[in-house]
């Protein structure tokens, strides 16, 4: 599933300016473009900006230190795939689902 940016910031409370802010200094985000030019937010996109949230909120980290922490996360990656994977696919799925609800709604 992808998502715009407004659903982007809509799942996670960051503003659109920010995650803009964001590709230009975490080098392992950059959002796909589509044929129109807008971004387009995977799924491991919106598991990144949770991540940096949460580092950059409530650890406290500077963007700085927010990196380097995603960076040294990436390469321990491969010994967590399993664990990390079945909570994307959790997330994936209550994303999904808010997304439904959220059209049904209005």
């Amino acid at each position: 599933m992808t998502y715009s940016i407004g659903e982007a910031e809509e799942l996670t409370g960051i503003k659109s300016h920010i995650l803009r802010y964001w590709e230009e200094v975490i080098p392992c985000f950059a959002p796909k473009k589509d044929l129109g030019g807008r971004r387009v937010y995977t799924e491991r996109d919106i598991d990144l900006i949770l991540r940096l949230k949460y580092l950059i909120n409530e650890r406290k980290f500077t963007i700085e230190g927010a990196r380097d922490e995603i960076l040294r996360e990436t390469r321990d990656y491969d010994s967590k795939a399993e664990t990390l994977d079945s909570i994307r696919q959790i997330r994936s799925e209550l994303s999904r689902m808010y997304m439904l609800i959220r059209k049904y709604r209005k």
